[in-house]
């Protein structure tokens, strides 16, 4: 399975970062629908994206830390 995090949506298309720190656009249609930027996916083996939830909050939370160290 490929984790991937979405960058930012452009028309049709997310730009997502790959673990590699790669880019690639995944067409919209095979994302879910509640998806936004900063969050984390994973590839299903039929090439569709489902939101990887957990991830997701982890990196949330590890932003959030950064940024507290940085503006303290």
């Amino acid at each position: 399975m490929k984790k991937l995090i979405i960058d930012r949506f452009e028309g049709k298309y997310a730009v997502c970062e790959l673990e590699d720190k790669s880019i690639i656009n995944v067409p919209k249609y095979k994302l879910p629908l509640n998806c936004k930027e900063g969050d984390c996916l994973i590839r299903d083996a039929e090439g569709m994206y489902q939101k990887d939830s957990e991830t997701t909050k982890i990196q949330e939370k590890r932003i959030l830390e950064k940024m507290g160290r940085l503006f303290s």
